[in-house]
């Protein structure tokens, strides 16, 4: 099967990302089912599609017939073996618990065409793992699109173990044709890369906050000073301090107790503050966004410390092995953040020398390994 041969396409899961991905999917063309385990989560999902395209006709980005069309394009079901009786590519977005997660892609793999691609827009885990409960994990790949799905360009293409080539490149062509950037994860590698790369700036974010160095609202002052247009804690507010709190969990049992989520984030989760979606985590959102007072930067807080710790962790998937290079780590940061750099280009601005000493004096500092610089990093060969 080629890309061109992909007609429909299933989507596991209304939720935030589920009907992203699914209204990515319409705007490519596609025919589209959508499956939840609830009548009312498929209605919410759905509806959220609706309002989408109607911004985007007001915004002239599509026309009020291509909507229309797009809208007799999909089918919403609860039986996931109807959702997928027929689908050339089915992508599974539940939540991330690999116990349900292998649940949903034991009933993929006995109801879905033989011929059907089965990926995962897992953020974290193992494709190998997921794929071990199937009969066909050479036709088992990630496919981790960004949310928001709609806005955001970046889709992480990830090779499990015995995930077949064909299969990896056809995922590639798909993400291109839905107008997205993809990037090919070579090796199915914790985190793959974006998050890998975020995930030890979370580590100090939180020793911070623990330790009473800064509280968030300085630190993302600073950065929205100077020119982010959101700070990190905001961000982990807006994605959710649930997925922040259970991806840090995954990475500590996974790659290195330094993972190990803080005790304040721990209470958040606890006291049922989660971010936007619960209008209060770290910050207040009952008022659309949290206003944070310019004012109270945290102006000896220098975010080239950030920079540092991403560029360390990225030498380690080139020696590792799980992207090729470093122009495609820089394609994927640049294309799933807000930057619009990658941290090898903001690296030779700063010195890899540099770069290598505040890893060390980080690491020292906090007693944490993961912030040792590599090798890669310390020679600056790159």
């Amino acid at each position: 099967m080629k890309a061109e041969d992909v007609k429909k396409i299933t989507v596991i899961g209304a939720g935030d990302m589920g009907h992203g991905i699914a209204e990515v999917a319409l705007l490519a063309g596609y025919r589209v089912a959508m499956q939840d385990v609830e009548q009312r989560f498929v209605d919410r999902g759905l509806t959220r599609i609706k309002e989408s395209l109607d911004k985007l006709v007001e915004k002239q980005k599509v026309t009020a017939e291509n909507k229309n069309v797009m809208l007799g394009n999909i089918k919403t079901f609860v039986d996931i073996a109807e959702a997928v009786k027929d689908a050339d590519l089915v992508i599974e977005a539940v939540p991330e618990i690999m116990g349900l997660k292998k649940k949903v892609f034991q009933a993929l793999d006995s109801a879905a065409p033989k011929h059907a691609i089965l990926a995962s827009n897992t953020s974290n885990m193992s494709i190998t793992e997921i794929a071990s409960v199937t009969e066909r994990p050479e036709h088992v790949v990630g496919m981790h699109f960004f949310n928001p799905a709609v806005l955001m360009k970046l889709v992480e293409v990830i090779k499990g173990d015995k995930t077949g080539e064909a299969t990896v490149q056809l995922t590639y062509d798909l993400a291109l044709k839905m107008n997205k950037v993809p990037v090919r994860i070579e090796k199915d590698s914790i985190g793959f890369a974006y998050n890998r790369i975020n995930a030890p700036t979370q580590i100090l974010l939180g020793l911070m906050v623990e330790r009473g160095m800064a509280n968030p609202e300085e630190i993302d002052a600073k950065m929205k000073k100077i020119g982010m247009p959101m700070g990190p804690y905001e961000l982990m507010d807006y994605v959710g301090l649930d997925v922040a709190y259970h991806g840090a969990r995954y990475f500590s049992d996974r790659l290195s107790r330094d993972y190990e989520p803080p005790g304040w984030l721990k209470g958040k989760i606890d006291a049922g503050e989660l971010g936007k979606k619960t209008g209060r985590g770290i910050f207040d959102w009952s008022k659309g966004r949290p206003e944070i007072d310019l004012s109270k930067a945290k102006e000896d807080f220098d975010p080239t410390i950030l920079i540092a710790i991403q560029v360390n962790e990225a030498t380690k998937l080139l020696e590792e092995g799980v992207v090729k290079s470093a122009g495609e780590i820089d394609k994927a940061m640049a294309s799933g953040g807000g930057s619009g750099f990658g941290p090898f280009q903001m690296a030779r601005g700063i010195g890899y020398d540099r770069l290598a000493k505040i890893c060390e004096d980080l690491a020292r500092e906090f007693g944490v390994k993961v912030f040792e610089p590599t090798e890669t990093l310390k020679k600056g060969n790159i």
